[in-house]
């Protein structure tokens, strides 16, 4: 499989942490931001942006430790992509605000955002991202032990067998997908290591657990926040991925707190709608950015 649009790199720096960004299009046309889930990366919007019509600027950084981007010494946490988001918006619009998409993990990062520096976005495409399930205090001291076991022995990835197996595992949690596409990700998203073995390119330490609970009330609070236009698109086969358990039955009130929005459901696609449906995700994206 060859991409219909070719991407181009650029490395910068954001918070002192050295930054991966892809672009594709003409740097004079409209600015599109794209934000990758967990375990994912820039390239993977490949096949999104080869289906989007119009002439846009699509950029997407992998988020640190993801991608080309460099690796933390230590844990990931929440505020740090906040962080980053802003300094590259800074860097990438700093005059206006910018039209903003996320999937998963990315989406989750631009619904907070788009709440603390609401002035800073035109438009917001959330794409399989509406929080994570509610915690409880309770829970706090099991994930402070958790951390600090996996702090002591931090995770690892074993190598991989071969391009074809992760793509038969893409596959596996996305059945829709073709198998061309399935390996062009699966070598998207592996490289070779000094020992020449096969990789993830992520940094297995964003498996540690996040010791930080994901406070429900707090990111409504954030969303309530929110002025720009908003767009919920949702795989009609959302709620057979382990991230959807819990959230559904709440997603009335977690809807209730954008003041502006519109929901888009994509029958025939899973949590990896770009993947899955990039035709089909790009034509309704265009209709609510235009």
């Amino acid at each position: 499989m060859q991409p219909v649009k070719p991407s181009r790199s650029e490395f910068i720096t954001l918070n002192r942490h050295h930054y991966h960004l892809r672009h594709w299009g003409d740097p004079a046309a409209p600015l599109l931001v794209m934000l990758h889930g967990w375990m994912d990366s820039s390239a993977t919007f490949q096949f999104l942006v080869d289906a989007l019509p119009g002439n846009w600027h699509v950029v997407a950084p992998d988020w640190r430790g993801f991608g080309d981007s460099a690796w933390n010494t230590g844990s990931y946490y929440f505020p740090d992509y906040l962080a980053d988001l802003d300094a590259m918006l800074d860097h990438l619009s700093p005059n206006q605000p910018v039209h903003l998409l996320g999937h998963s993990m990315g989406a989750m990062v631009a619904g907070i955002y788009a709440g603390v520096r609401p002035a800073r976005i035109a438009r917001l495409s959330l794409v399989e991202g509406f929080g994570l399930n509610a915690t409880r205090p309770a829970e706090a001291p099991g994930r402070y032990a958790r951390w600090l076991r996996e702090r002591q022995e931090p995770p690892v990835f074993n190598p991989l067998d071969s391009l074809e197996s992760v793509a038969a595992k893409l596959i596996e949690r996305s059945p829709r997908l073709e198998q061309p596409a399935a390996l062009w990700l699966a070598a998207t998203l592996t490289r070779c290591n000094e020992q020449g073995e096969l990789v993830y390119r992520a940094d297995p330490r964003h498996k540690m657990v996040n010791p930080v609970l994901y406070r429900l009330e707090e990111a409504k609070s954030c969303w309530l926040r929110i002025t720009a236009p908003v767009q919920w698109v949702i795989g009609g086969a959302h709620w057979d991925h382990p991230m959807a358990k819990g959230v559904r039955d709440t997603l009335p009130e977690r809807r209730a707190c954008f003041a502006r929005l519109q929901e888009d459901v994509i029958a025939d696609a899973g949590h990896m709608v770009q993947w899955e449906q990039p035709k089909r995700l790009a034509q309704v994206i265009q209709s609510f950015l235009l």
